[in-house]
């Protein structure tokens, strides 16, 4: 079928509501055309069901918003999501390191990337910003299972020279792998390639500079690293970079710091950084899951704001404690509020989607439902368990909306469409108690 399309309430946030008060865009009887994956046409049905008279229209129950965007997800890190005790730099040596260890083995990577997209798919991420390992295989791995699904997945090989025995590369092979990866997946499917040092301590000077060649040789890559998560990691930056002014001009001294960069955390940074952060362009990914569970801090969206930053959303799995996005929205909701701020549901909703998008620079394919995007969307079920239901009864949109993230999780979500394919459907609750669901079941 090349054209078909999809009635219901339709909801997205495709510009930034802290810039654009008219951001919104919202059909309470809506219609979503598609024609090969692709979104041709959106808007109210009153006004666009004549125009496309005779195209099959499938009625969708529940509250359709663009499938997420993770801005920062760790594949490796799935079994070791839960993980007791530490802050960042122990919990990395204990339970981190060993775990990547295992990505040696690409049958082991294979299984993992399997398992890892299926969860994003049932909670509604049809895009993601990756960190594989220092293996090459386990990037073929996930682009190879992104692939078949026809996923938008960027991610890359870590740079890691100076990280433990088991998962050290050099500056030599990190470039030769690199590119040969960038050459084996560039221009398949809804593939993208990320430059990938896993942050400042675990890269000599040597490696810094070649993730800095490689950015400069290849103009539609970005570049994926950690900025400023932990008091205890920022000292220990200081004092190996005894010279430099703060943690972002590191990576600026290498050429790591341009429009094309995905910085995660950034809980702690100077107003130095942020002024050169929003001169550059470069976007922070923020991970309140994460940044709370390892103790980390909590990001400052008043300092962010105040410096016009462009940021995203990411679920940090597996220091984050959730592939939700949608929840993930409801703790940068509680973040901001500790540090005397507010953040909107319907600006949390454009971080989960089309802010990140922005960041991973496919702003112009997804995150908005947008005629020329594709296709990708998420159908919400805002009475996914009694007191959803019980709270959004009679409630505004935007009542629903943060009923949604503070209460929602994976069961909120009916189904997961990818260019216009569904790609995941809850399954019936029934079936599902009695144990003959499929909980990955694709229609």
């Amino acid at each position: 079928m090349t054209v078909q399309a999809f009635r219901g309430e339709l909801l997205s946030v495709p510009r930034d509501p802290r810039d654009d008060p008219q951001a919104v865009r919202y059909e309470a009887d809506g219609l979503l055309v598609v024609e090969h994956g692709v979104v041709i046409a959106r808007g109210a049905y009153a006004d666009l069901a004549e125009r496309h008279a005779g195209v099959p229209i499938t009625v969708v129950p529940g509250l359709i918003v663009p499938g997420f965007v993770d801005a920062h997800i760790h594949y490796p890190q799935l079994d070791r999501i839960a993980a007791h005790g530490e802050q960042l730099l122990d919990w990395l040596t204990r339970h981190i390191f060993p775990a990547e260890q295992a990505f040696a083995s690409r049958a082991h990577a294979d299984r993992v990337a399997d398992a890892f997209l299926t969860e994003l798919l049932r909670h509604g991420t049809t895009s993601a910003l990756v960190f594989a390992t220092v293996h090459e295989a386990s990037v073929d791995a996930l682009f190879e299972a992104a692939l078949a699904r026809q996923m938008r997945i960027v991610s890359g090989k870590v740079l890691m020279d100076l990280g433990p025995v088991d998962l050290a590369d050099t500056p030599h092979s990190a470039r030769a792998e690199t590119e040969a990866l960038i050459a084996r997946w560039r221009g398949r499917g809804r593939l993208g390639y990320a430059v990938t040092p896993r942050f400042a301590l675990t890269s000599s000077d040597a490696q810094l500079q070649v993730a800095g060649d490689l950015i400069a040789a290849h103009g539609d890559v970005l570049l994926h690293t950690h900025l400023a998560e932990n008091r205890r990691e920022i000292a220990a930056v200081a004092e190996r970079f005894p010279d430099a002014a703060d943690y972002l001009d590191v990576y600026d001294r290498f050429g790591l710091v341009g429009a094309r960069s995905v910085f995660a955390h950034g809980v702690h940074l100077p107003d130095r950084s942020c002024a050169r952060l929003a001169e550059s362009s470069a976007g922070i990914a923020i991970c309140p899951s994460s940044n709370l569970f390892l103790g980390s801090g909590l990001f400052d969206f008043a300092q962010a704001d105040s410096f016009g930053l462009r940021t995203g959303l990411g679920t940090d799995i597996g220091a984050g404690t959730t592939f939700s996005l949608l929840h993930t929205a409801g703790l940068a909701y509680q973040v901001a509020q500790a540090r005397g701020a507010s953040l909107d549901p319907f600006r949390a909703l454009h971080l989960a989607t089309a802010g990140s998008a922005a960041l991973l620079h496919i702003a112009d394919r997804v995150g908005g439902l947008e005629p020329g995007q594709e296709a990708d969307f998420v159908v919400l079920d805002d009475r996914a368990t009694p007191l959803l239901a019980r709270r959004t009864t009679g409630a505004s949109l935007a009542e629903r909306l943060f009923a949604l993230q503070i209460l929602g999780d994976d069961r909120a979500v009916r189904q997961t469409w990818v260019m216009g394919t569904c790609a995941w459907t809850r399954p019936d609750p029934i079936e599902a108690s009695t144990g003959h669901g499929d909980l990955a079941r694709r229609a």
